[in-house]
């Protein structure tokens, strides 16, 4: 009764005390019962800073460490990445005239004798592949050169010679004499790299040896013909890397230091945008290459066109369109070479390619990996559709080298 009759003003104030006293008692109370999830920081002296350093370091410091994966990735293949140097002379053609014998006596024998050349200079990357001194590049590095001289990360010099050279694959393999202790690059498999991997780029580009550059996978199977070299039979890594001139032939890391791809520089249009051969195709092209110097690869002699009935439907629908297209799925052949297999066995250019050995074909990539795939002089029953009929037809693969 007396704690009623205090004037109001101490009755609140005696409210508000007993409250913090309360949750004080509560507090204390549930630091006793869970002591793991409330236990107070250590203590820190105003000298020791140490400590208050260590608790603000972000987490992804913590997992890089002192030295990041790429500084590791790079010093595990490093040492195993060349820089290769390439000289070619070209000789000019004569005026026909010069070889004139009336021009020859009249300006002399020694004058047309003065046919002007140009020596071309190269610069490319390449990796050591064993301590043997095998070295792999690309082919348009070392293509037509009549010097290759391959250059060391430590500086040391060598002549190369060039063993074999595919142009459809865009590999080669050089050798050098270095004796058996050569720096050989880990390799990796690039049927494991998924989208999203980092990707780290090794080699000479423009001329600036040893440089680095990082990016992620864009994307996988980026096929030759959308890339804009339909000459080609790859399906490239894409890379957000830059690549450009200097880099072919260079190495694509993984995070790992272990090579996925060979780097190579053929869009100089591409911004942020780079291409690398799959590791596993080079493997085995640069075993043929080492063994027999070369590389067969078989053709059936046709240029085509991936078919939807969309894109048929959109050519019938022109009143302008020479031909009436199925409207289906398939290949559509818009050229056959002369004397190639494809014209040998009856495909006709307006023919569209469904089948080949049973199997469903979608896409001229898709046809053009069934055809690699195959072997020289195999005989492929290739199902077309033309007009409204379709027909069976036989056709024997050919080396593509023969093909004019």
């Amino acid at each position: 009764m007396r704690f009623l009759k205090l004037p109001r003003s101490l009755r609140q104030l005696s409210t508000h005390v007993l409250a913090i006293a309360l949750g004080v008692l509560l507090t204390v109370s549930t630091l006793q019962v869970l002591p793991s999830q409330a236990e107070p920081a250590p203590p820190v002296t105003v000298g020791d800073t140490s400590q208050l350093i260590a608790q603000r370091q972000s987490p992804a410091t913590a997992a890089i460490g002192s030295t990041s994966f790429v500084t590791a990735a790079v010093n595990r293949v490093g040492a195993a990445v060349v820089r290769i140097d390439t000289e070619r002379t070209i000789t000019r053609r004569v005026d026909p005239f010069m070889e004139d014998p009336f021009f020859r006596r009249f300006f002399g024998e020694g004058f047309s004798q003065q046919i002007p050349s140009e020596q071309l200079r190269g610069v490319g990357s390449g990796f050591i592949l064993d301590k043997s001194g095998l070295v792999l590049t690309n082919a348009h590095v070392v293509d037509k050169a009549d010097k290759v001289t391959v250059r060391l990360k430590d500086g040391r010099t060598f002549e190369g010679k060039v063993q074999g050279i595919d142009e459809v694959t865009d590999l080669a393999v050089v050798k050098i004499n270095a004796g058996n202790d050569l720096p050989v690059a880990p390799l990796g498999s690039s049927s494991n790299v998924q989208v999203g991997d980092w990707a780290i780029a090794v080699g000479n580009p423009l001329g600036f040896d040893n440089t680095v550059t990082l990016g992620i996978v864009s994307t996988l199977k980026r096929s030759s013909a959308q890339v804009g070299i339909s000459d080609k039979r790859l399906d490239f890594i894409q890379t957000d890397a830059a690549i450009n001139p200097g880099n072919s032939g260079g190495p694509l890391l993984n995070g790992q230091g272990e090579v996925i791809g060979i780097n190579t520089a053929i869009r100089p249009d591409a911004m942020g945008i780079g291409f690398a051969i799959p590791i596993d195709k080079a493997k085995a092209i640069a075993a043929q290459l080492q063994r027999d110097g070369k590389v067969a690869h078989p053709y059936l002699g046709v240029q085509m066109l991936t078919l939807t009935p969309e894109l048929a439907k959109q050519n019938n629908t022109d009143p302008n369109s020479p031909i009436q297209i199925p409207e289906i799925n398939g290949v559509f052949v818009m050229r056959v070479v002369p004397n190639s297999p494809a014209a040998s066995a009856g495909i006709r250019r307006g023919d569209v390619i469904l089948q080949v050995d049973g199997k469903a074909i979608t896409s001229a990539e898709q046809l053009q990996n069934v055809v690699e795939d195959s072997r020289l002089g195999q005989v492929l029953q290739v199902k077309v559709q033309r007009g409204n009929q379709t027909q069976q037809l036989s056709v024997r693969t050919a080396e593509l080298q023969n093909a004019s």
